[in-house]
């Protein structure tokens, strides 16, 4: 199986990488991946699995971040993932939060390797997908390598190629998922010894990485970097991504007018898809809420963030509030924001 190349993406996040957020990142980068949130089997199975399967098309290459310990829900999963015209299948086993626990599923399943190895394995049987998996380094405060050889290896011996790793261990009790992502050191060497272990597997590094800087040197030796709530809070990290993607991967960029693009230029270009949305009943606040860390650390980015959050001016539901922040930030802006 030939694996896709993955030199850049942007991690699943709850409540954080909706369809909308995704569509604003495609804006700044077009050759990034995407993921969803992670969305339960039990979501798409018994839930409105019309809207949980929903993206934009300009999404693409986005992948589905599924969670789920039921490989026969998780095969059946897989075939409507595909059907819906997603670009890979991510099994999320790597989530710490309690609840998900109670679901079986998400960091915990680290202990369970053949299980998930039969998951990989429904999942591939049911779609053409690339099956990817998601995880950490290991459990609690157990430091050792031995499990996460011993996953690793059973994992990608049901056919699994690509492995994202967040190079944390996942604190089961006593930890919020928000500590989670502090707390466990970040421990890079062992995912640098994986990929050493496992030179034929593809390795995707996640967790703590900030700077283009550090992007690059991890570049040295992963197969990918993945970027997590950086995006979020200053989402014009991007705007480097699809130079970085082209010169790894062997590519040229043809377009001059997009790698020249500006902070302007990307709100301006999803003015029609911001009018779309709400005339289909969406709300302003939730288009734009991924647009908040736009101008980050740029002169007059604290006033476009004040006025794009402004409850009052929010309530209104229209497109004037992006207007009154850009306005805000146009004072301070510089020709090449």
């Amino acid at each position: 199986m030939t694996f896709k190349p993955r030199t850049l993406s942007v991690a699943p996040m709850i409540d954080w990488t909706d369809r909308h957020c995704r569509r604003f990142h495609r804006a700044i980068s077009q050759h990034t991946w995407v993921y969803t949130e992670m969305i339960t089997t039990g979501a798409l199975v018994f839930g409105d699995r019309k809207r949980f399967l929903a993206f934009n098309e300009e999404e693409h290459p986005v992948a589905f971040q599924v969670g789920g310990s039921d490989p026969d829900h998780l095969g059946q999963c897989a075939k409507w993932i595909e059907q819906a015209g997603y670009d890979e299948l991510n099994l999320n086993v790597g989530c710490p939060s309690e609840r998900v626990q109670k679901g079986s599923f998400g960091a915990c399943l680290m202990a369970e390797p053949d299980l998930v190895a039969d998951c990989v394995k429904a999942m591939r049987d049911n779609c053409q997908l690339e099956v990817t998996v998601k995880h950490r380094i290991g459990l609690d405060y157990d430091e050792t390598e031995t499990m996460l050889y011993d996953f690793v290896g059973k994992v990608s011996e049901a056919g699994c190629q690509t492995f994202i790793v967040h190079a944390r261990n996942a604190v089961l009790k006593g930890l919020s998922p928000k500590e989670n992502r502090d707390i466990p050191p970040l421990r890079y060497e062992v995912v640098k010894r994986l990929k050493q272990h496992f030179p034929s597997l593809q390795f995707i590094l996640n967790g703590g990485i900030t700077t283009i800087e550090e992007i690059q040197a991890h570049l040295q030796w992963a197969d990918g970097c993945m970027i997590g709530r950086e995006a979020y809070s200053n989402p014009w990290l991007l705007a480097r991504f699809d130079e970085i993607i082209a010169e790894k991967e062997g590519f040229e960029l043809g377009n001059t007018a997009e790698q020249a693009k500006t902070r302007f230029d990307v709100i301006d270009e999803l003015r029609s898809y911001a009018h779309q949305q709400l005339s289909q009943g969406e709300s302003i606040r939730n288009i734009t809420k991924s647009w908040l860390g736009l101008f980050h650390g740029q002169a007059g980015g604290r006033l476009y963030r004040q006025v794009l959050s402004d409850s009052t001016l929010l309530k209104a539901n229209n497109w004037q509030v992006v207007e009154d922040a850009l306005a805000k930030m146009a004072k301070h802006a510089s020709p090449m924001q």
